[in-house]
Order: C-alpha cells, then structure tokens, then sequence
C-alpha cells in the first residue's frame, strides 16, 4: 500500500486545501519528497485557452513539484458537483483513470497527499462518491474541521459515513481556530474527540494572511516547532 493521506472536509470552505498545502509544505521542510493530487476540481478557471485549478497549483507550490496531467485528471468548469458538472461537459470520471495517475506519481514520491472534492459524500459519477474514491486509492482519510457551532454535527457524520464504508479514518484537524474561542468553540473539539472514534491530530489558528501560499508557510513554520507534530506525522503513517 502507498503511503500517503487523503484528505477531506467536513463542508465546503473548511480550508482543505490550506491544511494539505500546509502539510506538503512541511514534509518538503523535512526533506521528504512528497506528492500531491487534486484527482477532480469544478469550478475551475480559464487560463490561455485551458482550464486550471488554483487549489493543485496551491498544492504544487507548498510541495514543490509541477502540476501535471497526473495531478489533476479531472478539471472542470462548472462551480458544481463534480458528478453534475462533468454531466454538463460530456465528460465520463472514470476511477481506474484516477488509478493510474495516482500510481505513476506514487512511483516518484515517497508519500502522497491526495485532496478531495467538497466532503465524503460528494458525487463523482454517477452513485459513486468521494469515499468511493478513498477506497479505490486505498488511503487513509485526514477529515478537516470547522470550529463553530454545528461542527460536531458534522464532523461525526462525516467519521461515521467512512467507518460504515470501510475507509479508515487516521484523524482530524480542526482549522481556523479563532483567537478568543466562544463557548461553542471551546467546547467542540473535545466533543470531536471523544464522539468521532478517531483523534484530534491538530487544533490549527486562524490566518488573516491575505496570500494563501503566505498562510500554508506561516503554519508549516507553526507546525514544524510544535513538540507534537511528530506524533501527528506519525499517526499520518509517517
């Protein structure tokens, strides 16, 4: 089995892409060779006559590699659901195409972060899912969280629906953390660990960097002097 991490959100917007950017970034700064992937985006944008992902070039840049075909199979234009948008183009997502982008840059990485669209439960095609996908590229799942209220609502159901579907979860990250918590936010991350079935790897602070790439280096800086990243790595199978 690859080494690597797949990692979701519990809803749209809970920064997923800052926390695999960040985390790229900070194995880079330890001086191991990471990859990265953005198997389908929607939403994308047009740039001389193709379409681009920011989040894959995001991640790109934190890990310090190109951004191939392999890194995004799938770019869609339409800000949908993957499964609706690839409806609107014509085009067909087809897991073992994933597969095989997946494995070639396995082949060149030491360890794989792979991030996903949206949440678990997103469309891909047709009745498959994001978790679908999890299980197809046989990682372990990262589900990145909000801290406020309906948080641990969220955050059990989306560690509940991977357990029902066989997909182990190694954790999850609570982002964004404000400065001064209120009590819903106090509260919540030890709600999410005693309910989720699965550890709180990370609470990460709020950001008001105005450039994303500023933010993942602040928090990559954050984490590397932090005495517990190394058993967060380790939890990550690092």
């Amino acid at each position: 089995m690859t080494r690597g991490i797949f990692i979701t959100g519990t809803d749209t917007g809970v920064g997923k892409t800052i926390v695999a950017a960040t985390l790229a970034r900070l194995l880079r700064m330890r001086g191991l060779n990471v990859g990265v992937m953005k198997p389908v985006t929607s939403g994308c944008r047009e740039e001389n006559g193709r379409l681009v992902s920011d989040d894959a070039l995001l991640l790109c840049q934190a890990a310090g590699v190109a951004c191939g075909a392999d890194t995004t199979p799938y770019l869609l234009r339409e800000p949908v659901a993957p499964a609706e948008a690839a409806t609107q183009e014509g085009v067909r997502i087809d897991f073992a195409r994933i597969r095989e982008s997946f494995d070639r840059l396995s082949a060149c990485h030491d360890f794989m972060i792979v991030e996903g669209s949206g949440g678990l439960m997103v469309p891909l095609a047709g009745g498959l899912l994001v978790a679908d996908l999890v299980r197809q590229l046989e990682l372990p799942l990262l589900v990145v969280a909000r801290p406020n209220l309906g948080t641990i609502n969220h955050t059990v159901l989306t560690c509940f629906a991977a357990q029902q579907m066989a997909v182990r979860v190694a954790g999850v990250i609570v982002n964004n953390y404000p400065i001064t918590p209120d009590l819903a936010e106090r509260s919540a991350v030890h709600h999410i660990g005693s309910l989720c079935g699965a550890p709180v790897l990370g609470v990460w602070p709020h950001r008001d960097d105005l450039d994303e790439m500023e933010a993942v280096d602040g928090l990559a800086d954050w984490l590397d002097g932090q005495s517990e990243t190394d058993i967060v790595l380790r939890e990550l199978g690092l």
